[in-house]
Parts: C-alpha cells; sequence; structure tokens
C-alpha cells in the first residue's frame, strides 16, 4: 500500500492529510512574505520553516526591546509598581 493511501486512511481518524499539509504550508508562506514584503515565489517546506522561526524570534526581540523600553518610560515617569504592572497586563 503506498504511503499516500495510508495517510489518506489516517486522516479519517484525526490525522493531518498531505493536501492539508500544503495549504498550511502555502498559507504560511504567504503570510510570511506578506510581513516581509518579500517574493512570492514557491519555497520548500524546509525554507518556509526556517523563514517562521527566524521571523518568531525576530517577533520575541521586538517584543523584549518594547517591554524593555516600557520599563524604561514607566521608571522616568515615576509610575509606582502596582500601576506598572496593571498596565503591562493591558499589553498582555
Amino acid at each position: 500500500m503506498s504511503s499516500r493511501r495510508s495517510r489518506s486512511r489516517q486522516s479519517s481518524s484525526g490525522r493531518i492529510t498531505d493536501q492539508q499539509i500544503d495549504d498550511l504550508m502555502s498559507k504560511l508562506q504567504s503570510l510570511l512574505h506578506e510581513a516581509r514584503l518579500g517574493s512570492h515565489d514557491r519555497a520548500s517546506a524546509a525554507k518556509v520553516l526556517q523563514d517562521t522561526c527566524s521571523y518568531i524570534r525576530s517577533l520575541h526581540r521586538e517584543v523584549d526591546d518594547l517591554s524593555e523600553r516600557l520599563s524604561e518610560l514607566l521608571d522616568a515617569a515615576g509610575v509606582s509598581s502596582d500601576q506598572a504592572a496593571c498596565i503591562r497586563s493591558l499589553f498582555m
């Protein structure tokens, strides 16, 4: 039995199909290209996943930088720790 047929049977038991994986990879690639304004060439799944990981890491760095900047601004404004916690909770 081919692997496609066995995967197809697995999909009825709640597993993801090859077509669903292809669709999700295409959607992910288009989201990455929109976010980075890159080309719309079809990339390999490995490349899309590498780009996704890189993009997520850059977003984490940006969140860390913005969080640090917020802390600096709150300190400079003399905001109490209770008020600062309340302000931070609004961003979470």
